[in-house]
């Protein structure tokens, strides 16, 4: 009769066991999801919040412009790029450490008029961005370059106006010469060097990097190119190829319109337009802008007239 009170005490123990160690497992799931429901809510907030930052960087000026961003956490912000559709989209991802570990998160955050040149995605908690007006032959786009505190640029033997440029915009990680040598430090060479990570041909127009090639016409794509990788240049590239072929029909009608109280402009805007159509990598850089340096100086020697 023991033995049986004896068993029957031990099974309610058990079965008290099993509940309570259910239970548990529950509370804990519970706000494990919790947890990463709302650090995805964080992750796509941020997202958005850089975008929202991004908006005073565009600028009519001719000028760059930069600031910061200081995040709480460690953060990493990836890069993605879509061409796809009429002007493509620019995708922002963000993933925090949370416990030592980093978020994984597929909530994209995307904008069709922004247009971001980075590495494919850029680590810390302070990031430097950096935006200069790109006009191919009038204005297109602001592009917008995102750096980490944790890389510093030193810029090595470059043409004056870009010493100029880089001096005047104070970034605390873009560096003109006499750069420290640590890991932290990418020397962009501007001729030739054989402890250069990043090679910049500014008399042929490309960048070499990570032993690829990226062209570039004026210094607002130079800039991309150096803070990209190839496959983020080349795919905003043709997201900005699509925008100035739309615009070179948006200014076609304009000329037409004016052409109606005795302005004739007379541009090659039909021809940029197709140009832009057909347009596969940056190596076509160059024949598209023999077409814009005849569209820009028609357009400036027309002065009564002129499309902008």
């Amino acid at each position: 009769m023991k033995n049986k009170k004896g068993l029957q005490i031990s099974f309610a123990w058990l079965f008290a066991i099993i509940v309570g160690a259910f239970i548990l497992f529950l509370a804990i799931f519970g706000t494990t999801k919790l947890i990463k429901t709302e650090q995805t809510i964080q992750d796509a907030k941020t997202g958005k919040d850089i975008g929202i930052l991004l908006n005073p960087l565009e600028t009519s000026f001719e000028t760059g412009k930069t600031t910061s961003l200081t995040l709480p956490v460690e953060t990493r912000i990836y890069n993605k790029c879509n061409n796809n559709g009429m002007f493509g989209r620019q995708i922002i991802q963000i993933s925090q450490k949370s416990f030592n570990k980093w978020t994984e998160t597929n909530i994209n955050v995307g904008f069709s008029n922004k247009y971001l040149f980075s590495e494919s995605y850029t680590e810390g908690k302070k990031f430097y961005i950096f935006s200069k007006p790109f006009e191919f032959p009038f204005k297109v786009a602001d592009l917008i370059y995102i750096t980490s505190s944790l890389k510093e640029y030193c810029f090595l033997d470059a043409p004056e106006e870009i010493e100029d440029e880089i001096s005047a915009l104070k970034q605390k990680n873009l560096l003109i010469e006499n750069c420290a040598n640590s890991e932290k430090v990418i020397r962009v060479c501007f001729g030739s060097g054989s402890d250069c990570d990043i090679n910049v041909n500014y008399n042929m127009k490309y960048v070499e990097k990570n032993k690829g090639k990226m062209y570039f016409e004026g210094d607002a794509l130079m800039y991309a190119a150096i803070f990209s990788d190839k496959k983020i240049y080349e795919c905003e590239l043709k997201r900005l190829m699509k925008r100035i072929g739309h615009l070179a029909l948006l200014y076609k009608d304009k000329s037409g319109f004016i052409s109606r109280i005795g302005c004739e402009s007379n541009l090659n805007l039909l021809e940029l337009n197709d140009l832009t159509n057909n347009f596969e990598s940056s190596a076509n850089l160059e024949s598209i802008n023999y077409v814009i340096e005849d569209i820009k100086e028609k357009n400036e020697d027309n002065v009564l007239c002129k499309l902008w």
